[in-house]
């Protein structure tokens, strides 16, 4: 990856043994890893048996969760924050274990549509509750630094599964509390 970005510092013009930029390729190249971290995980070792019985079948929402991912189309990054909810059914997870999940599938080249439905069907999948609902509204840096330049442009999208997309009283429950302080 190293050699890679040299490559790309030489095809835009510039030296790259000039003294700025002598060092920039394998500071890119970590970056670039730590910024794509997410390949090195899979859900089971992000949960790590963080799954705990509870008679609570009530909303649990973590809202607020900043996340930082690179678009796979520009290789930018887009930055935003993502809103989570569940309806427990037998188990709930720990708390730390959501904003993991988030980081583990954002920190991966993403598009934002894929990246919300991702988190939605693991948070369903690995805790088997009725029910999951994923928000996240993000800023891209294709459409702020190039392209359009829209600077203030931001994107939401949303997963709804089970009983948040079947049932209007639990989504607008969720859309409510998300909108609270």
């Amino acid at each position: 990856m190293e050699d890679a970005y040299k490559k790309i510092i030489e095809a835009i013009g510039e030296d790259p043994t000039r003294a700025g930029l002598v060092d920039t390729p394998g500071r890119a190249a970590r970056a670039m890893e730590f910024l794509t971290q997410g390949y090195k995980l899979n859900i089971d070792e992000v949960i790590n048996g963080a799954l705990f019985p509870s008679d609570s079948d009530e909303m649990v929402i973590v809202k607020n969760i900043e996340l930082y991912s690179i678009c796979e189309h520009h290789l930018l990054p887009f930055i935003g924050k993502c809103h989570v909810a569940y309806l427990p059914s037998g188990k709930v997870i720990g708390l730390s274990k959501v904003a993991r999940i988030v980081d583990m599938y954002a920190r991966r080249l993403q598009i934002q549509e894929n990246l919300t439905n991702e988190i939605a069907n693991a948070l369903l999948t690995q805790t088997g509750a009725s029910g999951a609902a994923v928000i996240i509204e993000a800023q891209h840096m294709c459409m702020m630094m190039r392209g359009v330049e829209k600077q203030n442009s931001v994107m939401t999208t949303s997963c709804m599964l089970g009983a948040f997309r079947s049932r209007q009283s639990t989504r607008s429950e969720f859309l409510s509390l998300i909108q609270s302080r």
